[in-house]
């Protein structure tokens, strides 16, 4: 069983700041592409953030310069360190890894945290 758990979100004011943490555990045997997405009600998911396994990223155009993204591999963790926010921050933030539970498996799968609230007032 895999299982990843966000934390850091919460309320803050527009221009501050808020660190996301993402901590993977269970039975991983190798962890690819991993990244944060986000979700505001009545739409689609989408793409805030993503790492690769060496450490090369890309981000949505609109949190580009404000947020960053880092991981940790040894310890499976994942880390996005938002600044400037601003109220269209407003979301529900998702982890997001890739992953390998064994040797044996042929194909790697795509796994989701439950999701932690980031809330911007104005």
């Amino acid at each position: 069983q895999v299982q990843l758990v966000e934390s850091g979100g919460g309320l803050v004011q527009a221009g501050g700041s808020l660190r996301l943490s993402c901590a993977a555990s269970g039975s991983i045997f190798s962890v690819g592409i991993m990244g944060w997405y986000r979700q505001t009600p009545g739409n689609k998911r989408e793409m805030v953030a993503r790492i690769t396994s060496s450490g090369s990223t890309n981000y949505a155009d609109s949190v580009k310069g404000r947020f960053t993204i880092s991981r940790d591999n040894a310890n499976n963790a994942l880390y996005l360190q938002m600044t400037s926010l601003k109220p269209e921050d407003t979301a529900v933030y998702y982890c997001y890894a890739n992953l390998r539970r064994t040797r044996d498996e042929e194909y790697m799968y795509d796994y989701w945290g439950q999701g932690t609230q980031v809330t911007v007032s104005s």
